[in-house]
């Protein structure tokens, strides 16, 4: 199949962005300032690496290969800028990156596992102070997850995919919650 093939060609650190941009636009025009505080409102660089400079560098380069179009508005007083609308061209980009990334294996990063893959080098109460920390910033987490749940459900700006997500990653706590439980008893 292309789309799964094709999109092997991107790493995912550089796939990621585009279909976030991709997906944004396909919703509605919006300048990259717009996009940038979409993704910042919506909290989705806490579940995907995009970053303000990524987003303005994308728009750019997406314009010339040709993905999006911006024609430029002026609105009042305010410097003219650029919107940005999809093309039918970055569309079937669209598309072909939903179906590539939907079939690569699915890889869970968590940036603590380089800590417990070399905790057994520290002295047993380091060990349990890294564990602990681990622990906190699990529980922390979890429970700005299950406010951001809370307050997504009155949201009207949050839509339910963002919902959903929201909720998948506070299953994905819960579930390093009981881990760390399993964990403590060895350290």
């Amino acid at each position: 199949d292309t789309a799964t093939t094709e999109i092997y060609t991107l790493s995912l650190h550089d796939a990621l962005p585009i279909l976030i941009v991709l997906g944004v636009l396909k919703k509605e025009d919006l300048s990259a300032y717009d996009i940038q505080k979409l993704i910042e409102y919506q909290n989705i660089s806490q579940w995907v690496k995009v970053s303000t400079p990524t987003i303005y560098k994308k728009m750019l380069q997406l314009e010339k290969q040709g993905y999006v179009k911006s024609r430029l508005m002026k609105n009042g007083k305010m410097p003219e800028k650029a919107i940005y609308s999809l093309t039918a061209k970055g569309q079937t980009e669209f598309e072909k990156l939903m179906l590539g990334i939907a079939a690569r294996p699915i890889n869970v990063y968590l940036d603590f596992n380089a800590v417990i893959l070399n905790i057994d080098s520290l002295a047993p109460t380091d060990q349990r102070a890294c564990i602990s920390i681990i622990e906190a910033n699990v529980k922390k987490m979890k429970i700005d997850l299950d406010n951001q749940w809370i307050n997504s459900q009155n949201s009207t700006v949050i839509p339910e995919t963002g919902k959903v997500v929201i909720r998948q990653q506070f299953y994905l706590f819960e579930a390093i919650e009981k881990w760390i439980e399993e964990i403590k008893k060895g350290f």
